[in-house]
């Protein structure tokens, strides 16, 4: 069977499973996980499809084969897939975002109302992902040094002319701001209601291009808004002539990168030192070059993760 006719049967099973689910009990009806953690020799790593999950997945492959284990990547750019599927051990390895999985799963098993998990504090928001994803069969591997979390940037010439680096002192200044964003932001507690609250700053209006989109950028570069809601990781903010404030009163939440395991077929301490290699050297600037290699360079995401790790001395 091809590599293409292998992914499409795959992802035909994704759907029949999501649908097959929807009406059989939830996993945290039927007990804690107690079955020993598997170590399977061939494991599928999953991708979310956009540049840093191609990039990461590609990294997971290269770390796990270096580990002595047979990988392949499917790609499902989807999350109501792609979980289920980890779940049920279609896919065995994902990378995540600490907060924002540990609020889908909470989402998922108390409701769309439930209060929000993810927080800044990563140990607080760690916690209670592992505790949403054990009565799943998952494991949540150690998150490392990097962060894709919602960040916010002006052009560097208003920095430098209102001497701005953090968002306090964009707070402290007094100026008069309008912000690019998705229109979500003005409800959203980390974007204009958190600006104002946690810094005092003065949010004159959200101009609604949305987040980080080229829109965005440009009216912030031509000076039509003032600052921009974009991401940590963000390969192209100086193409436009744009920096990052500093979130220094951390209004964000602790998006941390973690490796997320099906525990049956991925448990092991193997599968978790492997790709714990990751922790000691990828930083969250890291991330940020390496998508612009991909984004801007247009080099292959496979590539660009393995020029990386053997930078790193990560591979054999």
């Amino acid at each position: 069977m091809s590599g293409m006719l292998r992914r499409l049967v795959a992802l035909l099973g994704l759907v029949l499973l999501v649908a097959g689910c929807s009406g059989g009990p939830s996993l945290e009806n039927r007990g804690e996980v107690t079955a020993p953690p598997g170590d399977s020799k061939h494991l599928v790593i999953g991708s979310a499809g956009f540049t840093e999950s191609d990039l990461l997945a590609n990294m997971y492959v290269l770390l796990l084969k270096n580990a002595g284990y047979g990988t392949e990547i499917l790609s499902v750019a989807n999350r109501e897939l792609y979980e289920p599927a980890l779940e049920s051990g279609q896919i065995d390895v994902v990378p995540e975002y600490a907060a924002t999985f540990a609020d889908w799963l909470n989402a998922k098993t108390n409701g769309a109302d439930a209060a929000p998990v993810g927080s800044p504090d990563l140990d607080a928001t760690v916690k209670a992902l592992r505790d949403l994803a054990r009565p799943r069969g998952l494991v949540v591997l150690d998150p490392g040094k990097a962060v894709d979390q919602n960040a916010f940037a002006v052009s560097a010439s208003y920095a430098k002319q209102h001497r701005l680096k953090t968002l306090s002192d964009l707070g402290a200044s007094g100026l008069k701001v309008r912000l690019a964003a998705g229109d979500e932001c003005v409800q959203r507690p980390y974007c204009e209601p958190g600006l104002k609250k946690v810094y005092g700053i003065d949010i004159t209006g959200v101009d609604p291009k949305g987040v980080g989109t080229t829109q965005s950028k440009q009216a912030v570069q031509n000076g039509q808004d003032q600052m921009v809601l974009t991401t940590s990781t963000d390969a192209t903010l100086s193409d436009f002539g744009l920096v990052l404030l500093d979130d220094d009163k951390h209004l964000q939440n602790a998006d941390y990168i973690v490796p997320v395991v099906n525990r049956s077929r991925a448990g092991s301490e193997r599968v978790a030192e492997a790709l714990g290699a990751l922790n000691s050297v990828l930083t969250t600037d890291d991330l940020a070059s390496l998508n612009q290699q991909v984004d801007s360079w247009r080099r292959l995401p496979e590539d660009v993760a393995r020029s990386y790790l053997e930078s790193k001395g990560l591979l054999k």
